[in-house]
């Protein structure tokens, strides 16, 4: 597939935050450790290597770990060769994370997991004595059911209904046999239709919970590229971010060094926008179907909505007595992702980005590397008819990423033969106002405001006749402009990135095994610019 590339920038659909981390705006360098370049992983390996953290025995259990998790997996060589590297102290690990989506969600699931392998072969390439490892971190103990109870496909939304509570990682299958029959009845026949089918039957309906029908299909799509795939809901991995679980209810660090940091982002921009608002207590309470915070009162610890209570000396046995029952949120689940593995960097998308910066300043206090901060590839995949199509409309492809009223009345004024921009009109009638102005303040000053309505009244009328004789041109080059909105409505769904709306299966269906297998050859995760992939 041929590639294009547009500057993050100028897609317009990228927050200010990160377009300034992409460009390291020297504003933002106390914020993060290291900007990820080639150059820089060295080091990064360096300070990971020499952490306590990092440890022989360390390794050992996560391995232990990773091979019960894949007990039930049918895992490629390379997966299994890189679960038995993490033994190694040359093995380091490049994370992504994401959480439970059905069916793998929007189709940037896929981007996330692609960035992530590619990196680790850079990275191999350019430091052949270390070993690199891809790991997709199932978000198994997160509790949003409705963020990722559905998929969207061919403009219809597929929904799995169930009542939900808890870690959503423990969410029994039933009731996935009714979304496999809708999905199956829309797909239609052909081989990458088989596939695709016999991949959700197999994923979610031979499977007894969403982690374990997860993992399924992740190994599926990436198990040959040596994807390792991680659920951190696990007591012995738990065990090992004991004393940080400690740190967290004893000393509430978290909540301190966050708020401290988001003022300073605050205090840069009104443009930076704080992604994540941390509380007093950073953790949950886990246990049978049940996800609640943990909140402290006069010394008593409670489960919010629940009677479980303790004293500090009951909640710090428990801990070690249980430390499974104690789930991190979004504030501190980073710090358990390097706290257990020996990571180097995380790649997410924006709003991932966005508060990992917040956390800096937590990771020195409690003495944790700071990983390096990557973004996601972002792609929008056209086919060679759609690239017809712009090329007849006479457009750019860059021209489609402007919100469709400014593409509507960008494309009128190109297209029109007579002028519907009376920029020149109004400019010559403010200079006839300035005039009558002068003559106002020369005269009866009662005049002034005379003036000021008048010129009010005109250059409302003039706009007025601008927008009126913007429709009527509208009307006119109305089958242009037709085709125009329904090429962006195919490249762009709900006025939205290609990657946030559509769901692999759409793609596959066209693109069938090639689709993954283009996706690793063309993404370049140190790139930093917009891939467009043309079919």
């Amino acid at each position: 597939m041929p590639t294009d590339c547009i500057p993050f920038r100028e897609t317009n659909y990228f927050s200010s935050l990160i377009c300034d981390y992409l460009d390291e705006n020297p504003d933002l360098k106390s914020f993060y450790n290291r900007f990820p370049n080639l150059e820089n992983f060295k080091a990064q390996i360096d300070a990971k290597r020499h952490s306590e953290l990092v440890s022989e025995s360390h390794r050992t259990i996560l391995t232990k770990v990773l091979k019960k998790q894949y007990q039930n997996i049918r895992a490629s060589a390379l997966t299994k060769q890189n679960i038995e590297d993490l033994k190694q102290q040359n093995t380091f690990t490049i994370t992504t994370g994401h959480q439970l989506n059905l069916f793998t969600g929007h189709l940037y699931f896929l981007y996330k997991i692609v960035s992530t392998i590619n990196l680790t072969k850079e990275l191999k390439a350019k430091y052949p004595e270390y070993n690199f490892v891809p790991i997709y971190w199932m978000a198994t103990e997160d509790h949003d059911f409705e963020e990722i109870n559905y998929f969207n496909f061919k403009g219809k939304k597929i929904h799995w209904n169930i009542e939900s509570k808890g870690a959503v990682g423990e969410l029994n299958t039933n009731g996935l046999e009714d979304v496999f029959k809708i999905f199956a009845s829309e797909i239609g026949q052909g081989t990458n239709a088989d596939f695709l089918k016999d991949l959700f039957k197999n994923a979610y309906l031979q499977n007894n919970n969403l982690a374990e029908a997860t993992r399924y299909l992740a190994n599926e799509i990436f198990s040959a590229y040596g994807l390792v795939i991680l659920d951190g809901n696990d007591s012995d991995l738990k065990r090992l971010f004991i004393p940080f679980i400690e740190e967290e209810l004893v000393s509430q660090t978290s909540y301190k060094k966050v708020i401290e940091t988001s003022k300073r982002l605050n205090n840069l921009t009104s443009n930076y926008k704080v992604q994540v608002n941390p509380r007093e207590i950073n953790l949950f309470y886990l246990n049978k179907g049940l996800r609640e915070r943990i909140v402290e009162t006069d010394g008593l610890y409670k489960v919010n909505d629940t009677e479980i209570s303790w004293s500090k000396e009951d909640l710090l046995k428990e801990v070690h007595e249980h430390p499974e029952r104690f789930s991190p949120n979004v504030i501190m689940r980073p710090l358990y992702q390097e706290v257990i593995l020996p990571n180097l960097c995380y790649i997410g998308g924006g709003g991932e980005l966005a508060y990992w910066l917040q956390l800096k300043s937590y990771f020195e206090a409690v003495k944790v590397p700071f990983p390096m901060l990557l973004l996601r590839n972002s792609v929008l995949i056209k086919t060679q008819k759609q690239t017809q199509k712009l090329d007849k409309l006479n457009l750019k492809l860059q021209d489609l990423f402007l919100k469709q009223e400014d593409l509507i009345n960008r494309q009128i004024n190109i297209l029109s033969t007579i002028d519907v921009d009376f920029t020149s009109q109004k400019e010559h009638l403010n200079q006839q106002f300035k005039v009558l102005h002068k003559l106002a303040e020369q005269t009866d000053k009662s005049f002034v405001g005379a003036v000021a309505a008048q010129e009010k009244k005109q250059i409302n009328g003039l706009a007025n006749l601008e927008k009126r004789l913007l429709k009527a041109q509208k009307r006119k080059l109305n089958e242009q402009i037709t085709r125009i909105i329904n090429l962006q409505n195919e490249l762009f769904p709900a006025q939205s990135l290609q990657e946030r709306n559509l769901n692999f299966s759409e793609l596959y269906l066209e693109f069938g095994e090639r689709l993954i297998q283009q996706l690793v050859l063309n993404l370049q995760p140190l790139k930093g610019e917009f891939l467009i992939l043309n079919s």
